[in-house]
């Protein structure tokens, strides 16, 4: 994969009637890479896709694709391809007429068509279902028509609005892995729009976590879940989300800070032996753990994984321990500090 910057967004905003859409986005993606914009609804995520696209136009700023300035460039002068949530698939079309539908309205040749239909529906496992309808098939099968439509476009660059959140948990399982292979067997830089951060974390190369129209942060899956860039950066990411502590719960950190703690780095310990004695208030078995939910005054989203079926009562008081190695520390603005 390439380093160089394939799609620069530099000091990219949009507002609507003052209403704040998003402000100051600058990004730089790299040709190759797989980029996911992550974040809650309304965070800004689609608008900053639609202004990629060029379904918006942007009020400051400037958008570069491959060194060309596309600020005010139509959708269809940009050289990309786009995967919409809801397949945006002809219903009285087949497959394959749906896959070659922009092949055709560019008049490219009909061997040229064909050679390029086979390969997309091999490529997508959609072999066999060249005369189907959409009707005909299931959630997963249409959006591989979207993504087998947006391979024989052969653009470098493909823009994924929320592709997957009309596919059940176990399709969307397997389209995820789909799309990866994809992108990498394809070479082609891909910018995905999602709210669901397995989504984001599973598949990307860089995650853009974004609030209230402003990025949060920015860097790999481990980045963002190892080093959060501020408390909320830490509480989306991870499943469970990190727990947060008041410092004056816990000794040697002073006043107004906050400190943050994964699930998989406290302990629960013999009575007398911990750091802070809590109480129980919810158990729920996973399968190859178990994540037992505390309270303590001060915290917010304290909880620990025990291995196996442990489930704990609700309302037993418990003692936990952690290594400060293993903590996070946030000053009175929610900001990481220095370590």
């Amino acid at each position: 994969m390439t380093t160089s910057t394939f799609v620069k967004l530099d000091g990219i905003a949009k507002r609507w009637n003052g209403q704040l859409g998003v402000e100051g986005i600058t990004l730089d993606i790299p040709e190759g890479s797989f980029t996911a914009l992550l974040g809650p609804s309304g965070c800004g995520k689609s608008t900053t896709l639609r202004l990629l696209a060029g379904l918006e136009l942007p009020d400051e700023g400037q958008i570069l694709i491959d060194g060309k300035d596309v600020t005010t460039s139509a959708a269809s002068d940009r050289n990309l391809s786009m995967v919409f949530q809801s397949y945006a698939l002809f219903p009285h079309l087949s497959v394959a007429e749906n896959v070659m539908f922009g092949l055709k309205v560019r008049r490219v040749p009909k061997q040229e068509r064909l050679e390029k239909l086979h390969r997309a529906l091999e490529i997508t496992g959609l072999l066999g279902y060249e005369g189907r309808k959409p009707g005909e098939l299931s959630g997963g099968q249409r959006q591989r028509v979207a993504l087998a439509r947006a391979i024989v476009a052969g653009q470098r660059l493909c823009l994924m609005d929320e592709p997957l959140s009309n596919l059940d948990a176990k399709l969307r399982n397997a389209v995820r892995k789909d799309i990866k292979k994809l992108q990498r067997d394809l070479g082609i830089t891909v910018v995905y729009v999602t709210h669901d951060q397995t989504e984001a974390m599973s598949m990307a190369d860089t995650v853009v976590l974004m609030k209230d129209g402003h990025i949060q942060q920015v860097g790999s899956p481990e980045d963002l879940y190892s080093r959060p860039n501020n408390t909320f950066v830490a509480e989306f990411v991870g499943a469970p989300p990190m727990a947060l502590i008041e410092s004056t719960a816990l000794e040697g950190f002073g006043d107004d800070k906050t400190i943050g703690i994964r699930a998989e780095n406290i302990q629960i310990v013999p009575a007398g032996t911990g750091r802070m004695r809590c109480k129980v208030n919810e158990s729920e078995f996973l399968g190859a753990e178990t994540l037992i939910g505390l309270d303590h005054d001060g915290t917010s989203g304290l909880c620990v994984l025990q291995p196996g079926l442990s489930l704990m009562p609700e309302g037993d008081e418990v003692e936990i321990n952690f290594d400060d190695g293993n903590l996070h520390v946030f000053d009175d603005a929610g900001k990481r500090l220095a370590g």
